[in-house]
């Protein structure tokens, strides 16, 4: 693709805030937390008169903060049931130094399983899992340092967030800076993050008093003083203004954007990044949209839509944040409430990406790759037409890369497997024929021509669509065909958004002007 031809652009502001949104939800936190929070810290910095570039560390800081923090969900769920939970320690009413805050963690060991297994757990954790708990700040910290640099993002925000769980007292992870050694962004991001949990829910002058209680020990005194002091104005209308187009608005002149080859870079670090949460999900976001991408093209759909596809693909796993790896990596069967959580997954990347008008196109896609043609996907029940011809390639690439990846609960398929499972899903009525051709094709898999009828009908449709012509049910058009009603049902769908048609008169007209009726078989019914 020559990404001269892409007029698509996004500015890396906008993507950070989306990938913003889920990090708040792997801490258990309402979404625009770090919205929030970002204001705070600019607010921060427009009181101390911070220059225009020094400005820019403290805004994208403020945005990837805790990105790195679920770069071992896998580790935390193994030790302490839900990782989200976890997390969400980071902001109790206690210093994450004390005492209390080691024994609340210590108490989550093994949470989330019966006693005896939980014993096990904890044995295992004093053995071995509390080397691991020992380096899971500093590599966070890395982690987030990479990424940031990886974004093309400045020498300074690196350094802010790989210091971002440093001290004013020296106490902080990994413990080897203190005071005005810290880098100021860090300083600044640092205090606004823990303050904008406790204003949300507490109130001005909660906020206050914690900023008052940690001066000199977490927080830098001096920065402390300057929030008590002009508190009033720093959180002034922060619930009433809308956070998206704020935090947007107020990027500092650094305003990259990208475009082309630039965009799909940055997309495929954050996809990435995010696969990284479990190592069963590793490199699956750039294998889906390569192969969703070549499918597009087996389909022969315009440049334009193919690298739509391809980066809808990057981005279909955005959701995965906002659910525990409690349940990503179980390796037994998951529960009813546990299933409600995963099926909420492609409704969050929608909801990471819709206030982008760069990105929102994208979340549309993605959001519909667990729908099938019968209704019995999720996260809307969504059948028939209703389900974007784009949305039927990435669900078919997604599912049969899936199924070639290991799982906790299963090994990998072989590529026949996973071929032969995605075709009994076609004759199910589960997905569309015709992304399935395209995505196996595209997978290097032999796909045999089929006969198509009139306007793309499959063979099954058209047997369909004679009985249908002839005034049978949806019932009666499965018991004949030795299948279910809502397959049935499906089908008949499928028929009139190809034909054109609503009606059963119309469908019979369309079948007797392309000769397929009468039939000999259907002779007798005449």
């Amino acid at each position: 693709m020559d990404p001269r031809t892409d007029r698509s652009q996004v500015r890396l502001a906008e993507l950070v805030a989306a990938l913003s949104l889920g990090i708040d939800l792997g801490f258990g936190q309402p979404m625009e937390h770090v919205l929030r929070q970002c204001l705070i810290a600019l607010r921060i910095a427009e009181r101390m008169d911070i220059p225009e570039e020094e400005r820019a560390a403290i805004y994208y800081s403020a945005l990837l903060v805790n990105v790195g923090c679920h770069a071992d969900a896998h580790e935390q769920a193994k030790w302490f049931g839900d990782d989200i939970a976890l997390k969400a320690n980071k902001f109790a009413s206690y210093d994450m130094r004390s005492l209390r805050s080691s024994l609340a963690t210590m108490r989550r060991i093994g949470a989330g399983n019966q006693p005896l297994h939980r014993l096990r757990v904890a044995l295992d954790f004093i053995v071995s899992g509390h080397h691991e708990l020992d380096g899971m700040i500093e590599t966070h910290n890395t982690f987030a340092r990479t990424f940031a640099l990886e974004l093309g993002l400045p020498e300074a925000v690196g350094d802010a967030v790989a210091t971002a769980y440093e001290r004013w007292d020296g106490r902080g992870w990994p413990g080897e800076l203190s005071g005005e050694e810290i880098p100021l962004a860090s300083r600044i991001v640092q205090l606004a993050e823990h303050v904008e949990v406790v204003h949300r829910v507490a109130g001005t002058a909660a906020a206050c008093a914690l900023a008052r209680e940690r001066a000199g020990k977490q927080f830098d005194p001096a920065l402390a003083e300057l929030l008590v002091r002009d508190a009033d104005a720093i959180f002034e209308g922060l619930d009433a203004v809308g956070q998206w187009q704020s935090v947007i608005a107020e990027e500092p002149s650094l305003a990259l954007l990208l475009s082309g080859e630039d965009f799909d870079a940055a997309l495929a670090a954050v996809a990435t990044t995010i696969d990284i949460k479990s190592p069963y999900w590793l490199g699956h976001a750039q294998a889906v949209a390569d192969l969703a991408g070549r499918a597009g093209e087996h389909l022969g759909l315009p440049e334009a839509e193919v690298r739509t596809l391809h980066r809808a693909g990057l981005v279909h796993g955005f959701g995965r944040l906002g659910v525990s790896n409690s349940i990503w990596d179980r390796s037994g069967p998951l529960g009813a409430g546990e299933w409600e959580r995963v099926r909420m997954h492609p409704y969050l990347t929608e909801r990471m990406l819709h206030q982008s008008e760069a990105l929102a196109p994208l979340g549309a896609i993605a959001v519909q790759l667990r729908e099938r043609l019968d209704g019995s996907g999720y996260p809307r029940a969504l059948s028939g037409a209703a389900i974007s011809r784009p949305a039927r390639v990435l669900g078919a690439a997604d599912a049969y890369q899936a199924m070639r990846e290991p799982r906790a609960h299963r090994p990998e398929l072989s590529g026949d497997g996973a071929a032969t499972q995605l075709r009994a899903d076609v004759t199910a009525g589960i997905r569309d024929a015709d992304a399935v051709d395209a995505v196996l094709a595209a997978a290097g898999h032999r796909v045999w021509r089929r006969r198509e009828g009139p306007s793309g009908l499959t063979p099954r449709e058209v047997e369909v669509l004679k009985l249908l012509a002839l005034g049978l049910s949806n019932k009666e058009i499965a018991q004949r065909l030795t299948i279910s009603p809502k397959t049935a049902g499906s089908h008949v769908e499928h028929i009139y958004s190809k034909i054109d048609a609503s009606s059963r008169a119309a469908a019979g007209l369309f079948a007797v002007q392309h000769g397929l009726l009468p039939a000999e078989e259907n002779a007798s019914a005449a």
